[in-house]
């Protein structure tokens, strides 16, 4: 018998992968509230750890959506759980802002013009901005979409951080099951407390740039400001977020029923 296992997005599930969480447990405006068990967003999966293999396995995850590059994917390949198909979903672009930067880190005079005296900051609202508008993006995120609406799940979906491409993944599908937006916020902002396995390599690579800690702290957290950059993003280019959606995302309502239908009691 596999492990059954009731996770809250307060909770740890994996010590080796601190920010994989459970979606599930928020209210919708209708007042349903999203399925336990079916939903599953992650920092990096190749850190799973022998005593975490049986939780991980236990877990009944039949899709594992890997959001990070090529370069990033064939660094560090992950462990997928027993039963899963491994599916690998590009949500950036090898031009696009954060696509392999951390290849950026390790170059010295590359680093300091993209990153120092405050330029680690405007990175990451072009990030947050490119998620919402890149061609790369917009196909990734509808193929997640679709396959969190068709099945089969659990899925889990994840990047390296588990914080950005993560992020705007579970953001988006948050608001799509018609979640309040301060909970999709609130949602986000908890990865802050996940980055421990992210600090390390982070704090490695700010060692080969030459920068200090200070100027890369806006890279290795969340803020409310980033994530609410892209939804006025997706205001000012297509009017609103059912425009995104429905024009950018080219995700059909019947699709986004689905969806409610699979995630919401």
């Amino acid at each position: 018998m596999g492990i059954v296992a009731f996770v809250t997005n307060d909770g740890f599930i994996l010590s080796s992968a601190p920010n994989f969480r459970d979606l599930g447990g928020h209210r919708t405006a209708q007042g349903g509230t999203v399925r336990h068990g079916l939903l599953y967003r992650s920092d990096a999966l190749h850190t799973i750890s022998e005593p975490d293999l049986p939780v991980y396995n236990g877990l009944g995850i039949r899709q594992l959506v890997d959001l990070r590059t090529a370069h990033e994917r064939e660094s560090l390949p992950d462990i997928t759980p027993e039963g899963a198909a491994y599916t690998a979903v590009s949500v950036q672009g090898p031009t696009a802002a954060g696509g392999n930067f951390s290849e950026a880190l390790l170059d010295r005079e590359r680093a300091r013009a993209m990153f120092a005296d405050g330029a680690a900051d405007r990175f990451m609202f072009d990030v947050y901005r490119e998620l919402v508008t890149d061609p790369v993006a917009l196909t990734g995120y509808r193929d997640l979409v679709e396959r969190a609406a068709e099945g089969p799940t659990a899925l889990v979906f994840h990047c390296s951080a588990g914080k950005d491409r993560t992020g705007w993944g579970a953001a988006l599908l948050l608001t799509l099951l018609d979640v309040d937006r301060a909970a999709v916020v609130a949602d986000y902002l908890a990865s802050n407390a996940r980055q421990e396995n992210t600090d390390k390599w982070m704090r490695l690579l700010a060692e080969h740039s030459g920068l200090e800690w200070d100027e890369l702290i806006p890279m290795t957290r969340v803020r409310a400001e980033y994530l609410e950059s892209s939804f006025a993003h997706i205001d000012e280019v297509y009017g609103s977020f059912d425009g995104y959606v429905s024009d950018a995302l080219a995700v059909s309502p019947a699709t986004v029923a689905a969806l409610r239908a699979r995630m919401v009691a």
